[in-house]
């Protein structure tokens, strides 16, 4: 009898211990199962367009779905808080543009936007482009200005939401030429970009992924790009700090999960983005989008994040932009 209780502990034993090895094995073929990246915006804006990039190939990097989750609203936030309150296992991840930071410059969120992530990667820094309707008669940023300046508050601009990324830019750029424009909020610059192109809007100033296509096409008319250096996308396009000195607006894009991602996962999916990075197609596709790959360690763009969330609340203070009711 006592032997036979010995070989039941003994099997008992046997089988918790295979339990916890196949657990084991399991995390450590992550991923086993498709994973999500929520993407807090509408589709069609550049933040998706670079996001559905990104999944394809880590989709044939990892064997497995990687699918696309759009969540817009609130410029950003509801989908981010959703990523923030997934289960930190490696199925749920967020891709954010610069939307992510003007958002949270502008309304302190139910949950701390540096310190309850964890920063994969970096994907890349990308300029936008200042793009008017081709009926409007602006073909340069000056014009833009002398316009405005005549005619104040009747151009509308459109953008992905009150103190979105699209929304700050172009407030900065108000600013900084000293005209007032006529805000027109919508819920991710998809639809706004499409109601540019519908001629409901005279101005945008978009992120180049989703602008260029069209100003290529003749179908909207490229006046500016934010950056420091022209846009290789759009290399014909002036800076528009050749008109406006000192303007400068970057817009980054990244991949960030729940605080308490694994190590491992992090780790796995910093390296696999790095190398999908430095391949010629990628660097081709984001070059052509006219973003600048990036790559680089966690904790350098938990740093950019930082850095951006503080620029965007000093804009926010000086134009005196309230959250939309």
């Amino acid at each position: 009898m006592q032997k036979h209780i010995i070989l039941l502990g003994a099997f008992a034993w046997l089988l918790l211990f295979g339990r916890m090895e196949s657990a084991l094995a399991e995390s450590q073929q992550y991923p086993v199962k498709p994973i999500r990246i929520i993407v807090p915006y509408a589709p069609g804006g550049g933040a998706d367009i670079v996001a559905r990039m990104i999944a394809q190939k880590m989709a044939e990097t990892f064997r497995q779905s990687v699918v696309i989750d759009n969540r817009a609203g609130a410029g950003g936030a509801i989908g981010s808080e959703m990523a923030v309150r997934a289960l930190p296992d490696g199925y749920t991840l967020a891709f954010v543009s610069g939307a992510y930071t003007t958002s949270v410059a502008l309304i302190k969120p139910p949950y701390d936007p540096v310190n309850d992530i964890t920063p994969i990667v970096m994907v890349g820094e990308a300029s936008s482009l200042a793009v008017v309707h081709p009926t409007v008669p602006i073909k340069n940023v000056k014009e833009l200005i002398d316009y405005a300046k005549t005619n104040p508050g009747k151009l509308n601009y459109g953008s992905g939401g009150t103190g979105g990324f699209s929304h700050l830019i172009t407030a900065l750029f108000e600013l900084m030429a000293n005209v007032r424009m006529t805000h027109i909020p919508y819920k991710g610059t998809g639809p706004a970009l499409t109601d540019l192109l519908g001629g409901q809007l005279q101005v945008i100033f978009g992120s180049t992924p989703s602008t260029a296509v069209h100003a290529k096409s003749g179908k909207l008319r490229a006046i500016g790009v934010t950056s420091k250096i022209r846009s290789s996308a759009m290399p014909d396009v002036p800076l528009i700090a050749d008109t406006v000195p000192g303007y400068y607006a970057p817009l980054l894009y990244g991949l960030w999960g729940p605080r308490g991602l694994p190590k491992d996962v992090v780790t796995l999916w910093n390296t696999e983005a790095a190398k999908l990075l430095r391949t010629a197609d990628m660097k081709e596709r984001l070059t052509n989008a006219g973003i600048d790959a990036a790559g680089g360690a966690p904790a350098e763009f938990r740093d950019a994040l930082k850095s951006d969330i503080e620029r965007w609340r000093k804009v926010i203070r000086a134009a005196g932009i309230e959250p939309a009711n």
